[in-house]
């Protein structure tokens, strides 16, 4: 399970990954949007119980969620720390392992490059795995995008190629192989 967490909008998504191609599918992704309520307790007893339901629900074995980053507004870092705990506890709450992925690391995982944009992420994503037509924001494919990251770091980047220093370099000498 990903979750990109937020205080206005939180975006999450469920991965499986099966079979012997390990390809990842996607089983639901989506958004709380919590922009209308006013109550920043609300706000966080929203995504606690959202991040529950999708839990029992789905039954996810891992949580990926994303770390936060440096900004200059603290009052801003401090709703999104808020937010990322309270999925957290949530998580917790089911026993689910967590992963915590900075924002650069889910870019280079993705892209090869820290400083990808989230519509490039995107794009990428469809290589990887099916998607919907239509996302509903980038909070979701951002959710989709930490899952994704937290599918590859159980994986390996093939040897035997000299060529091939990391994922970006793999998949630069082997566009054949993409999905």
């Amino acid at each position: 399970m990903g979750i990109d967490p937020g205080s206005n909008c939180m975006g999450y998504a469920i991965i499986r990954t099966t079979g012997k191609s390990n390809k990842p599918e996607l089983i639901v992704s989506g958004v709380v949007v919590m922009k209308k309520l006013e109550d920043p307790y609300l706000k966080l007893k929203r995504v606690f119980q959202r991040t529950l339901q999708v839990i029992d629900t789905y039954h996810p074995d891992e949580l990926a969620i994303e770390s936060q980053f440096y900004g200059k507004n603290i009052q801003s870092m401090l709703k999104l720390g808020r937010a990322q705990g309270v999925a957290i506890a949530a998580a917790l709450q089911r026993d689910l392992a967590i992963f915590e992925y900075a924002p650069r690391k889910v870019k280079m995982s993705i892209t090869g490059t820290g400083s990808a944009s989230k519509e490039q992420i995107a794009v990428l994503l469809g290589k990887f795995m099916t998607l919907p037509a239509t996302l509903s924001t980038l909070d979701e494919t951002d959710a989709i995008a930490i899952a994704f990251c937290h599918h590859l770091q159980g994986e390996i980047v093939p040897t035997g190629d000299a060529k091939c220093k990391n994922w970006a370099d793999f998949v630069r000498h082997h566009p054949d192989k993409l999905v």
